[in-house]
């Protein structure tokens, strides 16, 4: 009986396989040959792939929005570390200052008005040619990051003399010469300089503490002034 049974299943597997007839469901699943699932999931893969590339194409035609990228937290002391923590300073205040819409980002407009603060006014073109060069990720404007990737370039001769951006870098008063490992001669003048340089990151982080503390020191003795001036009216 068992074994009629089974020759009954094996007989229907094989016609299901062959196409005679359709598969049937059984406990919620669906009887049906792996190898159509197979063509199927390929053909999904490969559909997926295309969508992207083609959303891809678009984007750099400047065919729809691009989407907003995911939030990536910054550090720019350890990512910039060519880079001295006044001169990422300066630069995020001139950044600030130019940010008005105040979202932490520069526009196209806000980028505008820089260079005619800076008496290089720059075409439309110039402009979006300008964000272009550092728009990782394509979203028409400046992040912080990508704001110090001007600086990053302009330190490593990596932009054109009459480049937009050269000439943002030139004209922003912010000395961005490296003192980092990049032209050490052997590996071990590099050891001597990167050591060098975490002693001078932390000098700059007690210079910073101490300046606080003597402002509060200061602010304490005028006010402690003021009351006995005070008093000395009661």
């Amino acid at each position: 009986m068992a074994t009629d049974e089974l020759s009954s299943k094996l007989n229907r597997r094989l016609q299901i396989e062959e196409g005679v007839e359709e598969a049937v469901a059984v406990d919620g699943m669906i009887q049906q040959n792996e190898e159509p699932l197979e063509k199927s999931s390929t053909g999904s893969a490969d559909s997926e792939l295309g969508a992207k590339l083609l959303r891809r194409g678009e984007l750099n035609e400047g065919v729809g929005e691009h989407l907003q990228p995911s939030m990536k937290v910054l550090n720019p002391y350890t990512e910039f570390k060519e880079f001295s923590r006044k001169q990422i300073k300066d630069m995020e205040k001139m950044f600030k200052q130019f940010d008005a819409g105040k979202d932490n980002f520069i526009d196209l407009m806000e980028l505008k008005l820089m260079m005619e603060k800076l008496e290089a006014p720059q075409t439309h073109l110039g402009l979006k040619n300008m964000i272009k060069e550092v728009d990782e990720d394509l979203d028409n404007k400046l992040s912080f990051r990508e704001f110090l990737l001007i600086f990053r370039k302009a330190a490593a001769g990596e932009l054109a003399e009459d480049s937009g951006l050269c000439v943002l870098a030139r004209l922003s008063e912010i000395d961005v010469s490296t003192e980092g490992v990049k032209g050490a001669k052997t590996f071990f003048e590099a050891k001597v300089q990167a050591i060098n340089q975490s002693n001078r990151f932390e000098a700059e982080i007690r210079e910073e503490q101490e300046s606080k503390k003597k402002e509060l020191e200061e602010k304490k003795t005028k006010q402690a002034a003021f009351r006995e001036l005070q008093s000395a009216f009661k």
